[in-house]
């Protein structure tokens, strides 16, 4: 199942308080950029973030889900509705993210 134009505007809505958020379609799906570094994607109209030691400090509730069959797990983030607690968990995982090797500016 492919994610929705509509989701994918809701996330960037919620995250309108940060600059430099940037996606990339991909197979129907959204690699979601900030400042230039992957940070997660929209899979199945589910926000996935990498799972690294800050996305893990920072989130209320741990859940592991795989973006697609055979991919590494990702973390869900199931507070999307709060606007504050998104751009907090970018804020936090932005520093233990490495750039991307992204060649054309999206």
């Amino acid at each position: 199942m492919a994610s929705s134009k509509s989701y994918l505007d809701f996330i960037l809505n919620q995250l309108s308080e940060l600059e430099n958020i940037t996606y990339r379609a991909m197979m129907g799906e959204y690699i979601i950029y900030y400042n230039e570094k992957i940070i997660g994607g929209i899979y199945d109209d589910r926000l996935l973030v990498k799972p690294i030691r800050s996305a893990l400090a920072y989130m209320k509730n741990i859940e592991y889900k795989k973006p697609y069959d055979g991919a590494k797990e990702m973390l869900m983030v199931d507070d999307v509705d709060d606007e504050q607690y998104l751009v907090g968990l970018f804020k936090a995982m932005y520093a233990e993210l490495k750039k991307s090797n992204l060649k054309k500016k999206i």
